[in-house]
């Protein structure tokens, strides 16, 4: 016997059915995959944050250990400072931390250290001074350090809210008719990461392109979007201020 047409059309979807069903399962899932690569982002954010921490809280104590910063490494040098024994920096402004020569970790497989997207980490240090007297003066030397004490202030190192009016070179460099994020002669040693970007601003990146062009002027704000004024930027800094290195290193017996 032959089933009534009304049960025929009431045992299964049809295709219009079917459709919708999987389009909403798409937006589901889309939903879902958007959800993790941002928990993905933000765990990567953090964790590059503790890492830089981790990194000022190393050269801190090397300094107190050996009287004096290290240099940064090279591209060339294998995580290590260069030159080794530290004084006159190769790259003072445009290097990275010398993993190698702290002992941090975790680094790549070329010795040097990374952040949570596996990205070198940069690290600037000062190599001029101001309001001392006595030999020629480096925050890389230790004989120079002790012979000078606490009374030496940075004279180069300093960071902006925005690369745009700003003067890198003058003596010393000066945001200009950009913001300040640090005052003059305050900034000893800065460790930052490029973020998930990497190391190649797109052009129009204007902000993160004068972290990399080897001058001693560095610029530092939130995130901000392509399309935003100086371009988009997710570069990530901790730095030392020269009041906190002369103080842990006076604390220890290091100075004056």
């Amino acid at each position: 016997m032959s089933l009534p047409r009304a049960r025929l059309h009431s045992t299964g979807f049809s295709l219009i059915e079917m459709a919708l069903v999987l389009a909403i399962i798409g937006f589901v899932l889309g939903g879902m995959m958007l959800t993790l690569s941002a928990q993905v982002t933000q765990h990567n954010i953090g964790e590059t944050q503790n890492r830089l921490k981790q990194a000022r809280d190393a050269l801190i104590g090397f300094a107190i250990a050996n009287g004096r910063l290290p240099c940064p490494a090279t591209a060339t040098s294998n995580g290590v400072e260069s030159p080794a024994g530290g004084t006159a920096c190769t790259s003072p402004y445009n290097g990275y931390l010398p993993a190698v020569t702290l002992g941090f970790q975790p680094v790549d497989s070329s010795g040097y250290a990374v952040d949570a997207w596996n990205n070198r980490i940069r690290y600037a240090v000062a190599q001029k001074v101001t309001g001392c007297a006595g030999p020629t003066y480096t925050f890389t030397s230790s004989v120079d350090l002790k012979a000078n004490g606490v009374s030496c202030l940075p004279y180069d190192l300093v960071i902006c809210q925005s690369a745009t009016g700003t003067l890198p070179g003058a003596t010393p460099p000066s945001c200009n008719t950009a913001a300040s994020v640090t005052n003059p002669k305050t900034v000893v040693a800065i460790v930052f990461s490029t973020g998930k970007d990497f190391a190649t601003p797109s052009a129009g990146n204007t902000d993160e392109q004068a972290n990399l062009d080897g001058n001693a002027l560095f610029v530092s704000h939130p995130p901000a979007p392509t399309g935003a004024p100086g371009g988009e930027f997710d570069d990530q800094f901790e730095w030392i201020p020269i009041g906190l290195l002369y103080g842990r290193m006076t604390a220890a017996g290091v100075l004056p």
